[in-house]
């Protein structure tokens, strides 16, 4: 196996990407003003607000960040910027993996040749497809690597779904999964836990196969749980649901970062990425989004359940040496306390309901944990 040369340089850099939806605050329905809300803040933002698929969600970008904690007041500073720019609109927004109450069908898709391209080759796919999800960019000293750490974090996908889950509600009903967009979103052709690559040039193969069969439309089209990014420097993770408050946000970056950065190590020390078979991984992935954090897993290398819990902790103490070189140790450590406290954002979201048995209240609660101080 032929990788970049030289070890991992530290601290490797973050750029976060998260999809916001809109809401009515009077029905609670999506409100299909997307492109509305970014040109009320392309001015304070930039490039650094874009819109998305349909026009009920818009997407808020980071810069590239070493320190977690000016990519943290980022994330609240532009989850801050919108919600004004929302409020102006007469809206709210909203940070969860799935919209709690139903959408128009066909959904109103966002203007532009790609958008129109895709739904005109993907059709009633992309009605069912206003997901929001959380998008890491890690930075790689080489791209070249990017297909081999991808290698060694398809393992971990099980455990960063439960750790993330943020979407229990579709149509104003329970699914019963932690994250429903987890599962609606393994419909698209070229979704869910990527292939064990052999080299970048079984990549890069692969991806001129699927779009000569046209599978794909593009490179961007590649919605593979993790892939190397076509237009950037990074290897990009893209398990995770939107995630509910900035907080849960922080500890997605700071686990993905590190889960990056023990991968180099392994690529550049030539240990062999684990390889689950493509069956059993697709099956943990399938429990984690059901059940979360909430009781047993499927250890992918081994078919066996496992208390998911103990799952995490596993993957916590095989990133601890990164974690401490990026000195977020302590921070990660924190942060899943509370997380074993409180609950992921999906179980947060049913705390919600339970009060009161209403799903309206579910709506007022993500709308203003999105912008929890």
């Amino acid at each position: 196996m032929t990788t970049g040369s030289g070890h991992t340089p530290a601290p490797l850099t973050v750029g976060i990407e998260e999809e916001l939806l809109l809401i009515d605050p009077a029905t609670r329905a999506p409100s299909p003003q997307g492109p509305q809300l970014v040109g009320e803040t392309v001015r304070e933002l930039g490039d650094r607000v874009g819109t998305e698929l349909t026009r009920y969600q818009v997407e808020l970008r980071t810069d590239a960040h070493i320190c977690l904690k000016e990519a943290y007041d980022q994330i609240r500073s532009h989850r801050a910027t919108a919600a004004r720019a929302a409020a102006r609109l007469g809206l709210r927004i909203a940070s969860t993996g799935t919209p709690v109450f139903g959408q128009e069908t066909p959904v109103p898709i966002t203007s532009g040749a790609r958008y129109a391209r895709s739904a005109d080759h993907f059709r009633t796919l992309d009605d069912e497809q206003t997901a929001c999800a959380c998008h890491i960019h890690v930075g790689l000293p080489d791209p070249r690597d990017a297909v081999y750490v991808s290698n060694h974090l398809r393992p971990w996908l099980p455990t960063l779904t439960a750790l993330t889950a943020n979407s229990p509600f579709w149509a104003g009903q329970d699914t019963g999964y932690a994250s429903w967009r987890t599962t609606t979103w393994g419909r698209w052709p070229v979704a869910g836990p990527p292939p064990y690559f052999e080299s970048p040039a079984h990549f890069d193969d692969l991806v001129h196969t699927l779009l000569e069969a046209e599978a794909l439309i593009d490179r961007g089209g590649l919605y593979w749980d993790i892939r190397p990014s076509h237009h950037l420097p990074t290897i990009e993770i893209r398990v995770a649901d939107a995630a509910l408050t900035p907080d849960d946000t922080l500890l997605l970056t700071a686990v993905a970062r590190a889960l990056t950065a023990t991968a180099l190590t392994a690529v550049h020390t030539g240990e062999s990425a684990p390889r689950p078979t493509p069956e059993v991984l697709r099956a943990a992935c399938w429990r984690a989004a059901r059940d979360g954090l909430a009781g047993s897993g499927i250890d992918p290398l081994t078919g066996q359940l496992t208390d998911q819990t103990t799952l995490v902790e596993r993957l916590l103490s095989t990133i601890t040496p990164a974690l401490r070189e990026h000195q977020d140790l302590d921070l990660v450590r924190e942060q899943w306390r509370r997380l074993r406290t409180e609950g992921t954002g999906a179980d947060r979201q049913r705390t919600a309901h339970r009060q009161r048995s209403s799903t309206e209240d579910v709506v007022d609660y993500i709308v203003s944990a999105t912008c929890e101080q």
